[in-house]
């Protein structure tokens, strides 16, 4: 009697090295996070040229920043349930199309407050969706035992690497051809977003979960090519889906609500103290003392730290996964007590290592918090999970910048901004620290046959 072999999908997929096909989408992935970082990152550097002509008041001036940020969270908490139903790609690719038209219409049109603030909210949708899908995307790809990591190469280093070019075409390029160059740069997206089209499959797993299992047979085989011949014939053993109608209300069921609501208030106070940071760094620098070159730089040097603040995280929560909600709230503990060192010390070295140390640890354990999200929920509801954990976090970040513009101008100064900011930062890691678990995992798998 002739028994057909099984292949166990999930256990393919954790277990297998990372190759060449790994390695190409993590690149491509990367690529398109970078200019989502870019885009999310640039307005900081807007604000110094248009603050004066457009007779910008500080919570005028704390709203540009903030404006792309309320369509994130319109893209980042709607995207998820259209990922889940219609597939990983097509969504990425349509928010990239949405970024791109945008992108370009802003130095075109945007020559308001009101104009500039509608066209970044209409990108902010558009980038919305590159972020948490790209999370979820290398969560989905990425093989278990370097999942953090895989994800900190495949996503957040496209994401600082943005925030860091952003800054430097703000220092090197803006004072020669204006604000504009911001956004001219920015449409260099549109060659990515063709290749794109042209190479990314489906995530592996959105492929199982729906039982599309001759595609899956095609991208296994892929992305394990020395055993691409076991996978012709052979039975596939896919994870059971739950039947989820409406995943948003999913999240807040019993068996999630505790792990969904904790890592929303941790990423409200994460993405608060990140964004108010990163909005008015370059501007309170240069009231602080420092060069205009300088004060640019920080908010690079920000970004490259939090590539690298998120690398060391990552690669300490795959050694040690059970203990992943006590090295998140260490690395936010640490960074909330280096942005009150500002309040007690001002000079060029003083700034120079808070400003590091913040990007190091705040950020970096941002990065580690999306990927500790999507490994927390099933592939069902993956997507609608990072989307709505980076949703409610971008109410924390367009808070952030406009909070932070408001404390400045009605105490004259910087010092309650950064009494806020850095409280935040330690209210978050006492959050994260009181959920205690790493999160639900998906259940065993069951056998499906085609």
């Amino acid at each position: 009697m002739h028994t057909e072999t099984q292949v166990n999908v999930e256990t393919e997929l954790s277990e297998a090295r990372v190759g060449r096909l790994h390695r190409t989408l993590g690149v491509l992935i990367t690529l398109m996070t970078m200019f989502d970082g870019y885009d999310t990152f640039n307005p900081a550097y807007v604000i110094h040229y248009v603050a004066g002509p457009w007779g910008l008041t500080p919570g005028q001036a704390g709203f540009l920043v903030s404006s792309g940020l309320v369509g994130f969270l319109v893209g980042a908490a709607g995207h998820g349930a259209v990922a889940d139903r219609l597939g990983r790609r097509r969504t990425m690719i349509a928010g990239l199309w949405l970024v791109n038209l945008f992108t370009l219409l802003t130095p075109l049109l945007g020559h308001g407050f009101a104009v500039f603030c509608g066209m970044r909210m209409l990108t902010g949708i558009g980038l919305g969706v590159l972020l948490p899908l790209g999370t979820t995307y290398i969560n989905e790809l990425a093989p278990r035992r370097v999942s953090n990591v895989f994800s900190l190469w495949g996503v957040t280093l496209g994401w600082s690497l943005g925030g860091t070019v952003a800054g430097l075409v703000g220092v090197f390029l803006t004072p020669r051809f204006g604000w504009e160059i911001l956004y001219w740069v920015g449409a260099l997206s549109i060659p990515l977003t063709f290749v794109l089209q042209a190479v990314l499959p489906e995530s592996p797993r959105f492929l199982a979960a729906k039982g599309r299992t001759e595609e899956l047979r095609a991208l296994l085989g892929r992305l394990r090519p020395e055993r691409a011949a076991s996978y012709a014939a052979a039975a596939l053993v896919l994870p059971p889906v739950p039947r989820v109608r409406n995943p948003i209300a999913a999240l807040l069921e019993p068996r999630y609500r505790r792990v969904s609501l904790t890592i929303w208030a941790t990423s409200f106070l994460s993405l608060f103290c990140v964004f108010g940071l990163t909005g008015w760094i370059p501007t309170v620098m240069m009231q602080r003392g420092e060069s205009f070159a300088a004060s640019f730089g920080f908010g690079a040097l920000m970004q490259m730290t939090s590539f690298l603040g998120g690398l060391t995280l990552a690669g300490i929560v795959d050694r040690r996964p059970s203990r992943a909600t006590r090295f998140l709230s260490t690395w936010w503990l640490v960074g909330g007590f280096s942005v009150l060192v500002l309040l007690f010390a001002d000079s060029h070295v003083v700034n120079l290592v808070s400003v590091a140390a913040s990007g190091f640890f705040i950020v970096g354990a941002q990065h580690v918090l999306n990927n500790f999200t999507a490994s927390s929920y099933e592939t069902g509801m993956r997507a609608s999970a990072v989307g709505m954990e980076l949703g409610v976090g971008r109410v924390g970040a367009i808070l952030g910048p406009f909070v932070a513009g408001l404390l400045q101008s009605a105490t004259h100064g910087s010092q309650a901004m950064f009494w806020t900011l850095g409280i935040a930062a330690l209210v978050g890691a006492g959050t994260i620290a009181s959920l205690g678990l790493r999160g639900p995992q998906a259940p065993e798998v069951q056998l499906v046959r085609s």
